[in-house]
């Protein structure tokens, strides 16, 4: 702590990324990248840009790029005008933090999901209740519906960590049923298993849909993200973009970002390998006897009953295979697991039996 700080700064918990660790040969299974490159048209777009027009300013609107979304998105009515872009899909949910959803009530979220939403909620001083999740780690939509007067409702879908899916419907049925309430439905790795809430925004002007093209367009590394809402939902995080930063994308994430949306073929060609990949890493778990949860994600929320998690993580580490493991008590025996290439599932599956079948029991866990 420093007597420079602001008030808030020592109240606040940062959030912790998924570790970048600085070791080579490592299968990096703990971040969600996606294994496959982004698009060959995505690269070629990023090295025409790197040229002397880098002396100027980028577009403020990324209007290229709003302009591919809208095309890709045309048959559900969606415009330029519905479209927010952004410094990856945290700037625009730190922006929607701040332009939708700071209110008397407090905001909705659940109790197990992206780690991001309470920091957000510290740093606007945004009001929130969690919601638990049901016993099988679903979201369950009468729980919000009788949770009383909100400032808006937020939650991943696929929800994160779990990787379990909120069907369309149901996703429908609560924004129907909170006309009066803002709901964010933050759609990282829909690409995966899932159908987009996109189709429901024409009908619903209280609906903003955010997703990401760090996870099923391959550019993590990027930094490029977009809501999809009605119009005046976008004005508002316009007016808080441009309070805070006129730019957010540069020239290279501009032209990058609008080649991958165009190249369909790529994106349906990885996406449907990683989740033929999953399967494979699911049936395996399974076959070592871990419980795996339904996952509509890049990744695999997964438990072993007899075996410490902490354990597992630290073994697989020995051997240079790296997942991501929480803390919260009601995961803490539960291991995140990123799909990666089918060279990097089966070092998984190969490391894992020498790992079972050590002294480390714990019994059954709840």
């Amino acid at each position: 702590m420093s007597k420079y700080w602001s008030p808030i700064v020592s109240r606040l918990t940062p959030y912790t990324p998924g570790e970048q660790p600085k070791i080579n040969n490592l299968i990096k299974l703990n971040t969600n990248e996606n294994p496959y490159g982004p698009s060959p048209l995505a690269i070629a777009a990023i090295q025409r840009e790197a040229a002397d027009t880098l002396r100027l300013y980028p577009n403020p609107d990324s209007e290229p790029l709003k302009l591919a979304i809208a095309a890709q998105n045309a048959q559900y009515d969606i415009t330029p005008a519905h479209i927010f872009v952004g410094n990856g899909s945290d700037e625009v949910l730190a922006h929607a933090f701040q332009a939708l959803l700071q209110h008397d009530d407090p905001i909705l979220y659940p109790d197990i999901t992206y780690s991001f939403y309470p920091t957000y909620s510290s740093l606007y001083q945004v009001a929130y209740k969690t919601i638990p999740l049901a016993e099988d780690f679903t979201i369950q939509v009468d729980d919000y519906l009788h949770a009383g007067k909100n400032g808006g409702i937020i939650f991943p879908n696929p929800n994160a960590p779990t990787g379990c899916l909120l069907p369309l419907s149901e996703v429908e049925r609560l924004v129907a049923a909170q006309p009066d309430s803002v709901v964010i439905v933050d759609e990282a790795y829909i690409d995966f298993g899932g159908d987009s809430a996109i189709p429901l925004v024409a009908r619903y002007p209280n609906l903003l849909v955010v997703q990401t093209l760090s996870k099923s367009r391959s550019l993590a590394g990027l930094r490029v993200g977009f809501a999809i809402g009605h119009p005046d939902l976008i004005a508002a995080l316009e007016r808080v973009k441009n309070s805070f930063n006129s730019y957010p994308l540069d020239r290279m994430a501009i032209a990058g970002a609008t080649a991958a949306i165009q190249d369909q073929a790529h994106f349906d060609r990885t996406r449907l390998a990683v989740m033929a990949t999953r399967k494979v890493m699911v049936d395996g778990l399974n076959a070592l006897g871990f419980e795996v949860l339904p996952s509509a994600a890049n990744f695999v929320f997964t438990r072993h009953p007899h075996h410490d998690a902490v354990t597992l993580s630290a073994g697989l580490r020995a051997d240079g295979v790296i997942v991501r493991h929480f803390t919260s008590a009601r995961i803490a025996q539960f291991l995140r697991i990123t799909v990666g290439s089918d060279a990097d599932c089966a070092a998984l599956l190969d490391a894992l039996p020498k790992h079972l079948n050590d002294k480390t029991t714990i019994g059954k866990l709840a």
